[in-house]
């Protein structure tokens, strides 16, 4: 089965960030590593001298009781134990004196530095191991030149460079797993409102085909039945009739489409003007007194307060005529419109009522989405379901609330509150 498109993206981006966070704790490893190991070798170099200058010390402990007491004395080199540390002292030809033997290559280091001071040296082991010299030059009390040389097993360094890398890999491990579980569900958050709006889109397309076929059908269907006989005059007459009124159908649909497009893409701009919400919905009120005497409604204007408004009037009318037109067209012959104008604490008002067959309350929640229709007789209607979407676009251009109230059988209200009155502004663009 194809993995879906989302699913496949949300996994792209989780391994985006694993990948991203595990270069990043690969680079950091190599940074600390380098630190960490220089440091770990600066400590053991500081090991080696402070050795060595205890062995030195213990050499010339062990030369003034040598010389100072009678009898047997305990040897300070002897004694001097330090774990994990080889001492040795020779002298300046490289003859080892504690211990009487020596690794040649720890008496050509200890030539080495009778000549130099002192010397730092490494050497690898056959079996695998390296070992760290420090050697330095001194001379005894009695005046005689010795050297005294410390050797440490580096295998003490790499067990440390081995619990570091161990911890720091389980850190990274654990990291990179929350990292996952993390970045998935992140990618699942940021994904969401891309798979809502593929979904909207989809149904929105889906809608709109559907009602996009039904006019060009009846269009089809009608021509294809005109031509297939000869007819008088007033038979083309009715034909064309039906194209016409299908064709207008289908015009609307298609700016509505259009208006809603222009919505979502914010090319519409919002050109606001100091206008009065009364001139407004009288005007929008009378444009539609026709399609109401048309289809026998009453359509009444009541309350009309003087309500200055800061607004766009062509969107403002739109919103205006979408209201009235939906309240007039769910409305049977002989019912009622009503439409009002108010302010209410500053806030300019506008209502339209109809005693039409209501909403479901059900339904009352999707009025607003595109091509929702509801009821069977809401379906049956003229028009695609996109007055409300269009009417709740313009007035949240606006800042207005939109609010709407029915029951079946008992009609609807719609009222639009605006943002409070306000000084004239600038006209903008």
């Amino acid at each position: 089965m194809a993995m879906q498109p989302l699913t496949a993206l949300r996994l792209r981006l989780t391994a985006w960030y694993v990948g991203t966070l595990g270069v990043i704790l690969v680079l950091l490893g190599l940074g600390l590593f380098v630190v960490v190991r220089h440091q770990f070798g600066r400590q053991l170099d500081a090991s080696l001298e402070q050795a060595t200058l205890e062995l030195r010390r213990a050499a010339r402990i062990r030369e003034q009781e040598s010389e100072s007491a009678k009898g047997a004395v305990v040897d300070a080199v002897d004694e001097l134990h330090i774990p994990d540390r080889q001492l040795y002292l020779l002298d300046t030809a490289g003859v080892p004196v504690k211990p009487p033997l020596a690794d040649p290559w720890i008496r050509e280091q200890a030539r080495r530095a009778a000549v130099e001071g002192q010397v730092d040296a490494r050497r690898h082991e056959r079996r695998g191991g390296t070992l760290r010299l420090h050697a330095e030059r001194f001379t005894l009390p009695s005046g005689t030149p010795m050297v005294a040389a410390t050797v440490a097993d580096q295998v003490e360094l790499e067990d440390q460079y081995a619990a570091l890398i161990v911890a720091f890999g389980g850190a990274a491990l654990a990291a990179l797993v929350l990292v996952a579980a993390g970045g998935y569900f992140l990618s699942r958050k940021s994904t969401e409102p891309v798979e809502r709006n593929i979904a909207h889109m989809r149904r929105f397309m889906a809608d709109a085909a559907h009602e996009l076929r039904t006019p060009v059908a009846v269009m089809r269907t009608t021509a294809e039945v005109t031509l297939q006989q000869e007819r008088g005059p007033e038979g083309y007459r009715d034909a064309l009739g039906v194209v016409e009124r299908e064709a207008e159908r289908l015009g609307g649909i298609v700016d509505d489409l259009m208006t809603l497009a222009r919505a979502d893409a914010g090319e519409r701009a919002v050109r606001l003007q100091h206008v009065f919400l009364d001139d407004i919905v009288l005007d929008a009120a009378d444009a539609a007194r026709t399609l109401a005497v048309a289809k026998g409604v009453t359509l009444e204007v009541g309350t009309f307060e003087e309500a200055p408004l800061n607004a766009d009037p062509t969107l403002v009318r739109q919103l205006v005529m979408n209201l009235v037109h939906n309240a007039i067209k769910f409305t049977p012959p002989g019912g009622h419109v009503h439409v009002d104008v108010d302010v209410r604490d500053a806030h300019p008002v506008f209502v339209v009522a109809d005693t039409g067959m209501g909403i479901a309350p059900e339904h009352l929640p999707h009025v607003f989405e595109r091509f929702f229709r509801g009821d069977p007789a809401r379906v049956r209607a003229e028009g695609a379901g996109l007055g409300l979407s269009i009417a709740r676009w313009v007035a949240d251009l606006h800042h207005a609330e939109i609010a709407i109230a029915s029951a079946p059988g008992r009609g609807t209200r719609v009222e639009v509150v605006f943002p409070r009155i306000q000084k004239p502004p600038v006209s903008s663009a």
